[in-house]
């Protein structure tokens, strides 16, 4: 009976975690890794832009998300969207199309492939033939046109994807019926444009790159006219009213030909070369459009003086007497025009141009051609992120005010309103306001509205001006000067180069209740801010900490410490800096606490941990946790980079030395040599950081490097000495497997600024097995983790219960031990499966509500490993409740960037521009909803049903419905990660935590394949 008892049990907890725990990768924010083209959809009002990995990403309205990913990790060189469609067509350059479609299903649309289709030449043609360079979708929706290397225009039915052989135009046709006045018959090459005649939709423009454009009937099968170009041709466009065309040319000119002069023209009616006679780069696409008052827009890009500004990537506007050359800080990939009126014939409002780093959206309309701020696709990675924190539930009082300070930031952008708005976004309203804070290396924190599926920029503080740097303030670069020519004018926010990478954030910690914020640096620089809604202007205080305590033997090789400004310094509206501590040695801060209700700051480095009172403006305790051997922590980050070679040779060195050594005693044996190489060798292995899979799991020596590095810093009011008399405490856990308690004295309120507040050490705990201390947590009498500082004050959490024994939870990189307090002894320990080599990377606390019953909810510990994989541990009682592979072990550095937050979710980088969404929880999902309708007009106009693709019926690329292999928990993830490069550019921007990855096979993660926006 007992038996079947337990089963009926677990058979209820089991349905307990059902309504608990929920794995979902949800949505991506940021800016696509490496982009490569772009589309655009007038009809729809959508945006496609696909990348070098085989992705592509939709975007509208802001909310509105469609990513889907080919089976072909190829690059996508073309978008099209099909005119009064819902569907788009890819080319790779596998030179394969793809048809995909927006499909409503339950109420959403899902972005799925519905077919695909290579061009087949003759047999023995070679692949020129059919090797595709340009994509017409015309405008009837049923045609596609396709423009080859071989100088071929193949004519493909859709949606069947159907070659219609005799509309085909071959390049022996054209050359055929080419004026003798172009000279002998010579190679047209490539066919470089296919464009359709305005108002007369049976006659299409060809443009061969050596120069050659003839307008072609579809409906006779002939030449109508020939332009006869002999400059090497880029781009052809065709005036509004289809009786003139513009060309651009290889030597930064462009010419315009017009069709109402007989059959054959030999010359253009104009021709310009936009900066000058000098030799000058190519002009890659143009475009003009008419106003309803005035003269036209003419549109550039390139054309630049090669030899003067060659390398820069350029976008000229023209438009009466102003002339701008729009400078971008990387390569252009395309561009586009959005037109005011529901037809898309009005004047231009918009111009949107695609760069390999983000995206920019200009004004058009405004004066000056003003930037428009974007709600989505921002490139996170203005500067390369190195740290994150997240918040949630932020009180609206502290939201408005950091949206206040953000606007005043906010005065060079434009005032128009965000012009794609595509799609309807159907998610509901987030229940909280979040907060994503990210650290960067030239010294900024970015504050994000990260509540629901767009990431939206708040507020940007910077920290540079606290101290002197290289970087002029007065030296701007993005004007230039009176008179310049060409006229440049900087655009865009991407900057990836730091003027000083001592300035580099590592830390951050924000308490939501008082508004103070704490951010530390590469340079062992811990700033104490506050919010302030008035200009500042003020001297920071500055304190050092001197970390050795008197250390003798131990001398600092790494960087200087930064040099803090003497005059006053005025801070903008925001978070001003009101102290400043600065650790000694200048090494990086690895761990930070804040307790606002005390006004203490706990810092911690490679060399020891310390405690300042920010309220008195002192430090109140500095300690050493150096070993012996830690000279290693004495060459910082910046002097730490060592090749594997020079590892195994000085472990090597190292070897030798000890051999000759016993052997010049004559003490050595055969067990006594063999122990030390063991232990040398292992040292060598470690710092070669091999995959962990490969690691033994063993005691670690108290000699390894680094033991002294603080991991995690804790406040708690717990009971440190006796269990009748709770005091305030600080716990420090170190890389060495101890965890030092600190017992802090607190003067009484009425005294606080006249009498200091004291440390003293109560306790110290060492590990058996020396495993790193990545995590520390106390549970109150209840087994609840202890409420944040001034939660209760604030009414938001439940007082602790101080009546029962309190519990320490130690998390080290191998077990979970919970401790009784305050005699520290052990009371239950949950271990990590040591075979694979996993070990504890990040962790966070996290309350889970049920998805089923409004009020209950359990407390869990969230854990991710060096395995890429989640654990969710339950509380108090330490036992696994569900675990799932989430990133590639692979991907050490988007492991090392991962951030929990309070509720079960989570971010980690995917790319340097991009973080991916999780959740852990079935409450809290925070993904896209959409539905995507053709306007009304147009689903009349196109007056016909869409037929599945026969033999393709694959839907795939979509988060919702089951395929193969082809999981969505991880699309952009699997693109991008199989390069290589990918994982290295991330690696620059992240300090590694660890560094040791595995070989095993990918994970596995749930068999959904369709990329959906909810169910």
């Amino acid at each position: 009976m007992k038996r079947f008892r337990r089963h009926g049990h677990d058979s209820q907890r089991d349905k307990l975690k059902q309504e608990l725990y929920q794995f979902n990768k949800t949505v991506e924010h940021g800016f696509p890794h490496q982009p490569s083209a772009l589309g655009y959809s007038p009809d729809l009002d959508l945006l496609a832009i696909g990348t070098r990995s085989g992705a592509i990403k939709l975007y509208g309205a802001p909310g509105v998300e469609f990513m889907g990913l080919h089976d072909e990790n190829a690059t996508v060189t073309q978008v099209h969207f099909l005119p009064h469609q819902l569907e788009l067509v890819t080319l790779l350059d596998d030179n394969s199309l793809h048809m995909w479609t927006l499909r409503a299903h339950q109420g959403v649309s899902e972005l799925l492939e519905v077919g695909r289709f290579t061009l087949t030449g003759p047999p023995g043609a070679p692949p020129s033939v059919t090797r595709v360079t340009t994509v017409l979708a015309h405008s009837s929706g049923e045609l596609l046109l396709l423009g080859t290397e071989g100088g071929h225009v193949f004519v493909v039915e859709v949606p069947g994807f159907r070659e219609l052989e005799e509309r085909n135009i071959s390049v022996e046709d054209v050359q055929a019926r080419i004026p003798e006045e172009y000279g002998p018959r010579r190679n047209l090459e490539c066919v470089e444009a296919l464009q359709e005649k305005p108002l007369n939709q049976s006659q299409v423009l060809i443009g061969y790159g050596r120069g050659l454009m003839v307008l072609w009937d579809l409906d006779r099968q002939c030449a109508i006219q020939h332009f006869l170009g002999t400059q090497q041709l880029e781009s052809v466009w065709w005036m509004e009213n289809g009786e003139s065309i513009l060309s651009s040319h290889s030597d930064g000119s462009y010419c315009c030909w017009t069709t109402a002069d007989g059959d054959v023209q030999s010359e253009p009616e104009k021709q310009d070369t936009p900066y000058g006679s000098f030799p000058c780069k190519a002009i890659s696409k143009i475009l003009q459009f008419p106003t309803k008052e005035g003269p036209p827009f003419l549109i550039l890009s390139g054309g630049m003086p090669r030899a003067s500004y060659g390398d820069r990537h350029c976008i000229s506007v023209i438009h009466s007497k102003t002339h701008v050359a729009l400078d971008f800080t990387s390569r252009i990939i395309d561009f586009f025009v959005i037109r005011e009126g529901e037809q898309d014939t009005g004047d231009p409002s918009a111009l949107v141009v695609l760069v390999e780093e983000e995206l920019v959206v200009v004004d058009l309309q405004s004066e000056g051609w003003p930037v428009i701020q974007m709600p989505y696709l921002v490139p996170l990675h203005c500067s390369a992120i190195t740290c994150s924190h997240h918040i949630s539930g932020i009180p609206l009082k502290l939201w408005e005010r950091i949206l206040a300070a953000g606007s005043l930031q906010n005065t060079h952008y434009s005032k128009k309103s965000w012009p794609i708005n595509g799609g309807q976004n159907l998610a509901a309203e987030p229940p909280q306001r979040d907060l994503l804070l990210t650290g960067h290396e030239d010294g900024t924190v970015r504050f994000w509205d990260a509540s629901g599926v767009c990431l939206y920029p708040m507020y940007k503080l910077s920290t540079a001006s606290v101290f002197h740097t290289d970087a002029d303030p007065n030296d701007n670069l993005n004007q230039g000067a009176e008179g310049e020519w060409p006229p440049f004018r900087k655009v865009g926010c991407f900057d990836p180069y730091s003027d000083d990478p001592r300035l580099g954030i590592q830390k951050i910690h924000l308490c939501k209740y008082s508004g103070y914020l704490t951010v530390a640096g590469t340079a062992g620089q811990i700033l104490v801010m506050e919010l302030n809604d008035e200009v500042a202007e003020q001297v920071v205080p500055a304190s050092v900490a001197d970390l050795l305590q008197g250390q003798d033997g131990f001398r600092w090789k790494g960087h200087a410490r930064l040099d803090v400004q003497e005059e006053p310094v005025s801070f903008p509206p925001g978070f001003q800096p009101f102290a400043l501590v600065q650790c000694q040695p200048p090494a990086v801060v690895t761990a930070i606490a804040l307790h606002s209700e005390w006004k203490l700051v706990a810092f911690g480095t490679s060399h020891g941990f310390g405690v300042y009172d920010y309220q008195q403006r002192c430090v109140v305790l500095a300690r050493c946790t150096l070993n012996p051997s830690d000279q290693l922590a004495m060459e910082g980050p910046l002097s730490r980079v060592k090749s594997i070679k020079k590892s195994l040779r000085q472990s090597f060195r190292r070897i030798r030395r000890s051999r000759v050594s016993m052997r010049k005693h004559q003490t050595a044996n055969a067990a006594k040599l063999q122990e030390i190489n063991a232990r040398l060798e292992a040292e060598a292995l470690q710092e070669m950081e091999l995959a962990p899979v490969q690691r033994r799991i063993e005691a670690r020596s108290s000699d390894d490097s680094f033991t002294g590095l603080v991991r995690t810093l804790y406040f708690a009011d717990s009971f440190i000495t006796d269990s009748a008399h709770s005091t305030p405490s600080l716990w420090a856990g170190t890389n060495g497997g101890a965890v030092f308690a600190y017992m802090l004295r607190l003067p009484p309120m009425e005294r606080r600024m006249d009498d200091p507040v004291t440390a003293q050490q109560a306790k110290e705990i060492q590990l058996m097995h020396r495993a790193p201390v990545v995590g520390l947590v106390v549970l109150d009498g209840r087994g609840v983790p202890l409420p944040e500082p001034l939660e209760v004050a604030h009414d938001l959490a439940r007082s602790p219960d101080m009546l029962a024994s309190h519990h320490l939870l130690v998390i080290s990189e191998e077990q979970f031990k919970l401790f009784t307090l305050p005699k520290v002894s052990t009371k239950t320990k949950l271990k990590l499966t040591a075979i694979d080599g996993s070990r504890v990377r990040r962790v966070g606390v996290a309350l889970f509500g049920s998805s089923r019953v409004e009020d209950y909810g359990e407390n869990g510990l969230v854990v991710l490993t060096n395995q890429g994989e989640l654990h969710v541990i339950s509380l108090p009682s330490i036992k696994m409740q569900v675990h799932h592979p989430c990133i590639r072990r692979e991907d050490v550095s988007g492991i090392a960037s991962c951030v929990f937050t309070k509720h079960g979710q989570g971010f980690y980088l995917i790319s340097p521009s991009e973080f991916e969404r999780f959740s852990l929880s079935a409450r809290w999902v925070v993904e896209p909803r959409s539905l995507v309708e053709l306007p009304a007009k147009s689903s009349l106009d196109s007056g016909k049903a869409r037929l599945q693709v026969d033999g393709t019926g694959d839907s795939r690329g979509g988060r919702g419905n089951s395929d193969d292999d082809n999981s969505a928990s991880h699309v952009m993830e699997h693109a991008l990660l199989n390069d290589e490069k990918v994982l290295q550019e991330i690696q620059k921007s992240l300090e590694g935590d660890g560094g040791q990855t595995g070989h095993t096979d990918h994970m596995q993660t749930s068999q959904f394949n369709m990329l959906s926006n909810g169910d």
